[in-house]
């Protein structure tokens, strides 16, 4: 008999930008339970990072699951406890709003589930060609889907990082889900806005691609950059790298008859 499946290489990097004081960004890396994490806080300085603090706490503890449904509706429910925290916070503390945007990656065997909330992205580069696998929850996602602005013209819109979904926005959490199947040689971007607000999708393909860098070189490589131009809010990058196991040999086990003695 011989036993196959795939391994995946994490990587991951932050940074608080060059004119931001205080990172409100926060990631989780947990590949024996199939989970990778980025949430971008919002609601400032330290509501901001409570916020995403509280989003990647409640899903720290989930647990390896035996079917992919289990590993998700875990999250699901985790989910619905930090919404719930930070509504709660908020009122308490007088708040407007505390809440955090969130892109999960769970991968259970060979099975694919992103979620997300908000504007952070997961992308996914196969065969050398990168796909954005999350679609913004922001007002300028939805002008370029209705037609009334090009990207080009909503990459300096003033309201081009206005989000219209968050974790602790409103009563229940709105998170959308795709699913899909991982192959051998996959490599999948985790990050915040800070990232995307200064590289574009063929510059974060051609790092996380590159066979030269492994998943961490490719996370700092990302961070780097991005620094390079300016970093003008907080960054994180999560790169993770599937590769094949090598196949394991297993020797038969020796059945023996009752009726065997040996002789």
């Amino acid at each position: 008999m011989v036993e196959t499946g795939l391994i995946f290489e994490s990587g991951a990097a932050s940074d608080v930008g060059r004119v931001r004081k205080v990172n409100e960004d926060a990631f989780l890396v947990r590949p024996t339970a199939g989970l990778w994490i980025v949430s971008d806080g919002m609601g400032g300085h330290e509501a901001g990072r409570f916020a995403s603090s509280t989003v990647v706490e409640a899903l720290q503890t989930v647990e390896p699951a035996e079917a992919a449904s289990g590993l998700l509706a875990d999250c699901e429910r985790r989910l619905a406890w930090a919404n719930q925290t930070l509504r709660q916070v908020a009122q308490e503390r007088g708040f407007h709003v505390v809440g955090a945007t969130v892109v999960i990656l769970l991968i259970h065997g060979r099975n694919r589930a992103c979620l997300w909330s908000g504007d952070s992205r997961i992308y996914r580069v196969r065969d050398g060609a990168i796909e954005q696998l999350t679609r913004d929850h922001s007002e300028a996602e939805e002008l370029v889907a209705r037609g009334i602005m090009s990207r080009e013209e909503v990459r300096n819109w003033p309201r081009r990082n206005v989000i219209t979904r968050a974790i602790g926005v409103t009563d229940q959490p709105e998170i959308d889900i795709v699913d899909g199947q991982v192959e051998a040689g996959d490599t999948y971007v985790l990050c915040s806005d800070g990232l995307t607000n200064h590289l574009d999708d063929r510059e974060i393909g051609e790092i996380a691609a590159d066979r030269g860098f492994d998943v961490q070189t490719a996370c700092n490589r990302l961070i780097e950059l991005t620094l390079e131009r300016g970093a003008r809010d907080n960054v994180t990058a999560v790169v993770v790298r599937a590769r094949r196991r090598e196949p394991t040999v297993m020797e038969p086990t020796l059945a023996i008859s009752p009726k065997w003695t040996g002789a």
